[in-house]
């Protein structure tokens, strides 16, 4: 990836690394939004194995796994989650490496919507 300040926005690296999505369709057609694997190929595959690991070994980001692959709107696949898991991740990188700020578990899970939760807001 080289130096991370040669970048402007985290979505620069994610599409240097191929996690950018891309729409399929056509026309009429409106198919999946994938991943473009274009890019370092390596980069996608360290991401993707790191995502694997805090997935296996960090608690916010198996919660955030189950999640993902539970939710009642759009549940994504396993593999679909990890991708997502690994975007998030790379975001998280390149937060502390540019500003310097500290990890913090629960600001990363404040992406889990809530069902009770949102209830309690409203009344």
């Amino acid at each position: 990836m080289g130096d991370i300040s040669r970048f402007d926005d985290v979505k620069e690296i994610q599409k240097l690394s191929g996690l950018g999505l891309v729409a399929c369709s056509s026309g009429k057609h409106k198919g999946e939004s994938r991943i473009s694997h274009r890019g370092h190929k390596r980069l996608r595959y360290w991401l993707f194995q790191a995502s694997r690991s805090v997935v296996a070994h960090a608690e916010e980001f198996k919660e955030l796994h189950v999640y993902y692959t539970t939710r009642r709107e759009n549940p994504l696949k396993k593999k679909q989650s990890l991708i997502v898991i690994a975007c998030k991740l790379l975001r998280i990188i390149y937060t502390i490496l540019t500003k310097g700020t500290k990890y913090d578990p629960k600001k990363m899970l404040k992406d889990i919507r809530r069902p009770e939760h949102q209830e309690a807001l409203a009344a």
